[in-house]
């Protein structure tokens, strides 16, 4: 049996993924962004070992959380999941001065892996559009450049998958994979979706639970089970190196080494 953390739990690809570990025996504590959310996952998965909150939109929140969640440890596994989509048809900037998606698809999660444990293994989930990500350190903040939000969220699940193998290639202990989970038939997905939510959720759960041989990997990027080639970017470590660096930055939190 693991002990897994799972972002990002109270719905969607989250919530299936938090009920397909409970399914398979495993021990899970959720998260939500607050307590009314924390209330309807509690409800929703009654075997969770706790529940824990934070906003990942706040970098004081996700610190807290990062006490609050190494409290509730430790864990074998920490699966990120949480994130936002691009809709927004202008630029919103969170009370830290970042831009909402930047902070929250990939600073937050960049943040929790820096201050908590490290676990055995450690799964972050991107998109198939991180093939159409584009790097571009002279503006992540969508400050110069004129707003688009789906290349702003392409540009956040390229950074996870570049923050993934920069994990994957400074902490060899460390089962460090990510995942596309698919268009999924979710809030975020959107109505025109194609993917049930099992589906979403089973490649994570696998990576999470599984001795095959196939799920013990690092540094690899998969969907529905199988390894595929990422963004060429998020294997350049010099792009790995500059990311950890401009998030440290941010945040105040270099990742351990």
């Amino acid at each position: 049996m693991a002990r897994v953390f799972v972002t990002g739990s109270s719905d969607g690809i989250g919530l299936e993924t938090a009920r397909q570990l409970l399914d398979g025996g495993h021990e899970v504590v959720g998260h939500a962004r607050n307590a009314t959310r924390a209330a309807e996952l509690t409800a929703a998965l009654t075997g969770l070992a706790r529940v824990v909150t934070g906003d990942l939109s706040s970098l004081d929140e996700t610190r807290t959380l990062a006490d609050v969640a190494t409290q509730a440890g430790p864990f074998d596994v920490v699966i990120h999941n949480a994130g936002v989509g691009g809709g927004a048809p202008s630029r919103v900037e969170t009370a830290d001065g970042l831009e909402r998606i930047f902070h929250i698809n990939t600073v937050a999660p960049y943040l929790l892996t820096a201050l908590m444990p490290r676990p055995r293994r450690l799964v972050y989930l991107t998109s198939g559009l991180e093939a159409q990500g584009r790097v571009d350190f002279e503006d992540l903040q969508w400050t110069s450049r004129a707003w688009d939000g789906m290349q702003a969220y392409s540009d956040s699940k390229l950074y996870d998958v570049v923050l993934a193998f920069a994990v994957a290639r400074l902490w060899p202990d460390v089962l460090v994979t990510t995942v596309d989970p698919g268009w999924i038939k979710t809030k975020l997905g959107g109505p025109d979706a194609w993917d049930e939510v099992a589906d979403g959720a089973a490649t994570q759960t696998w990576l999470a639970t599984s001795d095959d041989e196939g799920a013990r990997v690092t540094g690899a990027y998969l969907k529905r089970f199988e390894q595929l080639d990422a963004n060429p970017a998020a294997s350049d470590t010099a792009v790995q190196d500059r990311l950890l660096a401009v998030l440290a930055d941010i945040t105040g939190s270099p990742l351990p080494r």
